[in-house]
């Protein structure tokens, strides 16, 4: 990414944040006032100009600290309650994570996601509690004929008891144990690609929208 395009993400993720927490750019400018002040008056108490370089690196080095904190948390408030939003997140974590977004899913938007990493299988569903439930298990039943002895988990994304608040998938997967190299993980992303396919229609009733008009059927019919 060239420096022209880095600034531009930043401005982009600098208005996005102050949009979203009323407390970013107060914070923003606390967090550079205070430094540029103390290193201001300690240039004039004669304590020297290498302060100055001091106070400028200080300076900026809190201001990244406090974009990355609030934006990270308007990120996570802005994603919640969003279709999509778990899969969404883990994608763009670090490491090596690969997400098959809404493997399994209905038409009212309930879905579970795969995702392999060195932890293993980890299965995240979004939806109507109950709904996503039955889905957790018919993937289980299905992923279970090609995981082999590889570790599955799985978790309900949600704020509900004995759910996982998507504020908190980031540090839940991070914390997870390596159980896979990455050899394994390589050869386990094979083997479920293979699987999937063929997609899967989701289930439920079909929308109206997406049902063939009964003039399309006369049209098939043989005279």
């Amino acid at each position: 990414m060239s420096f022209g395009e880095r600034l531009k993400q930043i401005g982009q993720v600098f208005s996005f944040t102050a949009k979203q927490d009323r407390w970013f750019v107060p914070l923003l400018v606390a967090a550079v006032a205070i430094p540029v002040a103390l290193t201001v008056l300690l240039v004039l108490l004669g304590a020297g100009w290498i302060y100055i370089p001091i106070g400028i690196m200080v300076t900026l080095l809190a201001a990244v600290i406090v974009l990355n904190l609030r934006s990270n948390a308007a990120m996570m408030n802005a994603a919640e309650g969003q279709p999509g939003a778990a899969a969404s997140l883990v994608e763009n974590m670090r490491g090596d994570w690969r997400v098959r977004p809404a493997a399994s899913s209905t038409t009212q938007f309930d879905m579970v996601h795969i995702v392999i990493g060195k932890p293993g299988v980890i299965l995240l569903a979004e939806g109507q509690p109950q709904r996503v439930r039955g889905l957790l298990g018919q993937e289980k039943k299905r992923l279970s004929k090609v995981i082999g002895n590889a570790p599955l988990y799985d978790y309900v994304i949600g704020n509900g008891e004995g759910e996982l608040p998507i504020k908190k998938l980031r540090t839940t997967l991070m914390r997870m144990p390596r159980n896979l190299t990455g050899k394994d993980v390589n050869s386990l992303d094979k083997r479920l690609g293979a699987l999937m396919a063929r997609p899967q229609m989701p289930k439920g009733a079909i929308p109206k929208n997406m049902r063939p008009s009964k003039g399309a059927f006369r049209q098939q019919r043989p005279r």
